[in-house]
């Protein structure tokens, strides 16, 4: 996906929604002006439309209490309370360079105090956690992302455009997604692969926030969205929102809680430095080696400096973000047929992956 927009958001003190307002009105109902007249209140509605109606209202009841605000020094996005000790896992793009924040509970109007624990931006995730945690704090369920389904009921919870506490509906539209985010202040533009795709609406300020299943279950982290080519990354495309699978969120988390750092991205890696390579009429055409590691998965599979990696298993690859994409969507080790050029010649190379490694 070449077109995304990042759920982040600025801090809006008075957000503008046109066509709700709230007040009396000066006419009067029908059964009102009907004088000797009793009115009855319409009989509640039941059958399944009515019973997902309350699934709903007990999903928001049970993990709406688990997700919060987060409000930086340029902006603010969403978290999810991780356990009782005030950790809450984000973006990693939510947090940016900032290492202090302001958390405000979705059952509460009192800003709290929190620093950053980590953050692992090749992942777009982060932790931090709150100075003096509160009693009663409600850490989310996370589920097994790798049951996740097609047409699954999801809810987005979160805060967006500085809307706290707002949820949106929508199903799960796809899985198994690898979405590069666009490069900005505070982002790398990382690569993230088995990504979530859900219809459900996906607005600045969401990052950060609980894609949530019917069960209550955290199913991934609200990330970014989709933008319209033509509006040159301006304009949201309407129902195309990605969340990191649950699986992802607590492999890195628990990392950055114990350690401080994640020792073991999950990622899968060739072991090789590239770059992405041009052919004499100067379109990229493949991805160059420009170093090997020692005792990694290329160097096993006789890869070499200078080797034009082209394809990996049945992706084509003309560039080095081609590559990092190709290798997004594999784990450690999978293995997969690399097809490249040496001297002129298309050679293959059957590869055992790695696991990329961590600063």
């Amino acid at each position: 996906m070449s077109t995304a927009v990042l759920a982040a958001a600025a801090v809006l003190t008075a957000p503008v929604v046109a066509g709700c307002s709230s007040g009396s009105s000066s006419a009067s109902s029908p059964a009102a002006a009907t004088t000797g007249a009793t009115a009855t209140a319409p009989a509640q509605p039941t059958g399944p439309a009515n019973q997902l109606e309350e699934v709903y209202r007990k999903v928001i009841t049970d993990v709406l209490p688990s997700v919060v605000q987060i409000t930086t020094g340029s902006g603010l996005g969403s978290g999810i309370v991780y356990n009782d000790k005030g950790d809450i896992v984000t973006n990693a793009h939510v947090v940016g360079n900032a290492t202090n924040f302001t958390v405000t509970l979705a059952n509460s109007t009192k800003p709290l105090d929190a620093t950053l624990v980590a953050g692992y931006p090749d992942s777009d995730l982060a932790v931090i956690r709150l100075t003096n945690p509160p009693s009663g704090l409600k850490p989310a369920a996370f589920a097994d992302s790798g049951k996740v389904q097609l047409g699954q009921i999801t809810l987005a919870m979160g805060s967006p455009l500085g809307l706290s506490s707002s949820v949106t509906d929508g199903i799960v539209s796809a899985t198994g997604r690898t979405v590069s985010e666009p490069d900005t202040p505070g982002s790398p533009g990382a690569t993230i692969g088995n990504m979530v795709q859900t219809s459900a609406a996906i607005n600045p300020g969401n990052s950060g926030g609980a894609l949530v299943n019917l069960n209550g279950q955290v199913i991934g982290i609200n990330t970014l969205a989709a933008t319209e080519p033509e509006s040159n990354g301006t304009a949201a495309a309407p129902g195309i929102g990605f969340a990191i699978p649950a699986s992802t969120v607590t492999r890195i988390a628990d990392q950055l809680i114990k350690d401080g750092k994640v020792t073991n991205s999950g990622r899968a890696a060739l072991g090789i430095t590239a770059r992405t390579f041009f052919d004499q009429e100067f379109r990229p055409a493949g991805a160059v080696i420009v170093a090997v590691s020692a005792g990694g998965a290329a160097e096993a599979a006789g890869l070499q400096v200078g080797d034009v990696i082209t394809k990996v298993g049945d992706t084509p690859v003309d560039s080095l973000n081609a590559l990092t994409t190709a290798l997004a969507s594999l784990s450690p080790g999978d293995k997969t047929t690399v097809t490249y050029t040496r001297d002129g010649q298309s050679r293959t190379a059957e590869v055992t992956l790695g696991t990329l490694a961590t600063p």
